[in-house]
């Protein structure tokens, strides 16, 4: 793989990432709704106040204009002014995001754990016990949403045993292995539900590359000279089906953005996804714009992140 090829892609980014701010800048500033609805109804305001604070922020001014002044700002590292919290777009989103990237990151590594052994698994012996066993799993997983299976698990793990806490605390009070201990505990239910959701989508896709890798003639080559099965599966058949999964994995990541934003409100965790819900309820939308185009921005990362596994997968592959 080449230096200009990676290069090549992230000068790539810039055109998406300018194109994706203009629509969601767009969006939020002909979307209904004022931050400064409070105060127009507040009596203790003089009119006049209301009007510089307006034009302070350029809420009167043609969307274009504020737009530039938003695009501008940003590339001094000005995210905007939260007009709720009344602190910086930028500091509450570094707030969040740590704790929202523990999440998502340990759902995927779950995800991929669990898919690709349990697929490959499911491919080498299909329509066996083990197959159809994980066939009726995989549906039943992808099936229910995460609310539901958060839901679920809540009743069970916490409420029946009393094992998990079902609210995710960010002051917890121990020191040590314990405090390691209290946050590995409290994010046990929402990494696994959101693990679990993605794996079962990959499993089905896992299986099927497998077996249409399996049936190709080199993989029979590879055998007809004398290589072990599990030599075969592991060399030559899994790193090639695991192409199409990468992408699959890189195409779904606005669907993990979508389900993390359900499963933090439904334990409490502080991250991006709850900040994203409680700005829209109060109309704060700097934290909006500023939280919605963090996940447009991570999302084409993982999307580079996939083109570049590409050429480690299959030495192929051209790079032009």
């Amino acid at each position: 793989m080449s230096r200009q090829y990676v290069i090549r892609k992230l000068l790539i980014m810039i055109p998406s990432l300018l194109g994706i701010s203009v629509v969601l800048f767009s969006l939020l500033a002909l979307a209904p709704g004022d931050p400064f609805d409070e105060l127009a109804t507040n009596p203790a305001v003089p009119p006049e106040v209301r009007a510089a604070l307006r034009a302070k922020f350029g809420l009167d001014d043609p969307v274009w204009m504020r737009y530039w002044h938003w695009l501008t700002a940003l590339m001094q590292g000005d995210w905007g002014f939260s007009f709720v919290s009344r602190m910086d777009v930028s500091t509450l989103i570094m707030q969040r995001l740590p704790v929202t990237l523990v999440v998502i990151g340990a759902s995927q590594i779950l995800a991929i754990a669990v898919a690709i052994p349990v697929g490959v698994l499911a491919a080498t012996r299909p329509y066996s016990l083990f197959d159809q066993i994980a066939n009726t799993f995989a549906f039943i997983g992808f099936s229910l949403p995460t609310f539901f299976t958060g839901l679920v698990l809540i009743l069970i793990f916490s409420i029946q045993l009393d094992w998990l806490p079902f609210v995710y605390r960010a002051d917890i009070s121990a020191t040590g292995w314990e405090f390691y201990w209290e946050h590995i505990k409290q994010s046990i239910m929402p990494v696994a539900v959101l693990g679990l959701f993605q794996g079962a989508a990959l499993v089905r896709f896992v299986r099927s590359s497998v077996l249409d890798v399996i049936r190709l003639d080199y993989v029979t080559t590879a055998r007809s000279k004398g290589i072990g099965e599990r030599k075969v599966i592991t060399r030559h058949v899994v790193r090639n089906a695991l192409i199409p999964v990468v992408t699959l994995v890189a195409l779904q990541m606005p669907i993990v953005f979508s389900g993390a934003v359900v499963t933090e409100q439904i334990f409490r965790v502080p991250g991006i996804g709850s900040l994203l819900i409680t700005s829209m309820l109060s109309n704060d939308t700097p934290v909006v714009m500023g939280v919605t185009f963090v996940s447009a921005c991570l999302v084409v990362i993982f999307n580079l992140i996939a083109d570049i596994l590409y050429g480690w997968l299959d030495p192929r592959i051209a790079y032009r």
